[in-house]
């Protein structure tokens, strides 16, 4: 397929496991005066790797039956943008290539936000570092990581609250019906080793992570190392817009409610049971060291039942057409 594009965005994505608090970081680079940041998409490499049927065809190019498929799509909607013709054909080019496509719908969000940067930020795009890379070369990647087991005390409370159902989020994967608690495990290192697979080779001008915990204890440092990562001005007042408009929202009781820039509401050391803790660690206390978050028991020897849960999880997700990490 043709890898086509054209000006600078999508400037960067906000990738992550889900439930580490990739939301606080969207909003809070959004109050950037030059950054916009995109509300989830979901749809954009899924439809570049499956672009049979989807409006994309076979040489990667778009066609107008993209359109109707863009608006029928739930996510679309929330951009609040109109593609205008010539941003399907150009006259003596003929059809234009997906990335170019893509890129000028987040040239329009610009538009509308009055930024000139835009990024994306979809947590389940960890898993699609190197597609999106091969997109847009020039790309930039913010992986916000947080520790494992807060992020599984969050995604068991997050998958009860969502009534989730086999192959909905990590109940897709058959593991979850049986032990929760291991697939949450399998689930967060999944995303955090894929992504770093991927985006370490791109070097530091292109990859840089940011660990959760320090994001909150220490906005204000993160916040300029992050600018300087994205190559754009430090913004002094980020802070302060952020919990302006954090107040602004307080009332709100939907999902677009901002949050205090806090610790959050989850903390395995007071929630968690010895038990689990030592379940999760079996299970993904490896993935916890390299990403430099200590063990509560030193290097507990995963048993028969956690090797077998980890290869029924690769197992799923190969069948399911997602990547899984080397070794796995």
């Amino acid at each position: 397929m043709s890898l086509e594009r054209s000006g600078p965005n999508p400037y960067l994505f906000i990738v992550g496991s889900p439930r580490s608090g990739t939301t606080l970081l969207q909003r809070l680079l959004d109050c950037h005066p030059q950054v916009a940041i995109t509300p989830e998409t979901h749809w954009i490499p899924r439809w570049f790797h499956d672009h049979q049927g989807k409006g994309i065809t076979p040489d990667g190019r778009v066609s107008k039956k993209l359109l109707r498929k863009l608006f029928a799509h739930p996510r679309f909607a929330e951009l609040g943008v109109v593609p205008r013709k010539e941003h399907f054909r150009v006259e003596g080019e003929g059809r234009v290539p997906y990335a170019r496509f893509v890129s000028s719908l987040f040239d329009l969000y610009g538009e509308r936000q009055g930024k000139p940067l835009v990024g994306d930020k979809t947590p389940g795009y960890a898993r699609e570092v190197s597609t999106l890379h091969a997109l847009w070369p020039g790309a930039k990647f913010v992986h916000l990581i947080r520790d494992g087991r807060d992020v599984a005390l969050s995604i068991l409370n997050w998958g009860r609250a969502q009534g989730w159902k086999p192959g909905e989020g990590a109940a897709r994967f058959r593991t979850w019906a049986d032990d929760p608690l291991g697939t949450a495990a399998l689930w967060w290192e999944w995303h955090v080793r894929l992504a770093r697979e991927a985006g370490g080779p791109l070097g530091p001008a292109l990859y840089h992570e940011i660990r959760y915990e320090a994001l909150v204890d220490r906005p204000a440092d993160e916040c300029r190392a992050l600018c300087d990562f994205l190559g754009v001005p430090p913004d002094d007042a980020l802070i302060r817009k952020y919990e302006e408009r954090a107040r602004s929202n307080s009332g709100r009781a939907d999902k677009h409610v901002w949050m205090p820039i806090t610790r959050g509401l989850r903390d395995w050391q007071t929630q968690m049971s010895l038990t689990d803790v030592k379940r999760f660690e079996a299970a993904a206390g490896r993935m916890l060291e390299e990403v430099g978050y200590r063990r509560a028991f030193p290097c507990p020897r995963p048993k028969a039942p956690e090797r077998a849960a980890r290869d029924w999880f690769a197992r799923d997700a190969l069948s399911q057409g997602y990547p899984v990490p080397a070794g796995w």
